[in-house]
């Protein structure tokens, strides 16, 4: 069992930056690959981010290359979500996921609560 909670979330305006990170706590963090969807009102959960159990390969959905930076630090269990630029159309519930490395919500096992990032026009 891995337990996932998010945090950074909040309101800014467009143009600005948000780090979110993600605490992973139980099973050995760096046997899972993790990742970051988001949720927008009234839309399916959809792919952000993701990265490989040792960090060294990454993917990100085509609106977030160039702006999202997925990273993470297995020493401190974190994983972590740098986003630039920021612009209304990102605005959603952001959830961190670990399990087998994919772009499928389906291939993560454990999910966190999700934190809500705002960004005003």
């Amino acid at each position: 069992q891995v337990q996932l909670v998010e945090s950074g979330g909040g309101l800014v305006q467009a143009g600005d930056s948000l780090t979110l990170s993600c605490a992973a706590s139980g099973h050995t963090f760096s046997n899972y690959a993790m990742a970051w969807f988001r949720q927008a009102p009234g839309k399916e959960r959809l792919f952000v981010a993701s990265i490989t159990r040792t960090g060294k390969v990454t993917h990100y959905t085509e609106s977030a290359k160039g702006r999202f930076t997925i990273s993470r630090d297995n020493g401190k269990n974190t994983v972590y979500l740098q986003m630039y630029n920021l612009n209304p159309e990102d605005t959603a519930v952001y959830y961190c996921a670990a399990g087998t490395y994919s772009f499928s919500a389906e291939s993560y096992n454990y999910w966190g609560q999700g934190t809500q990032v705002t960004v005003s026009s």
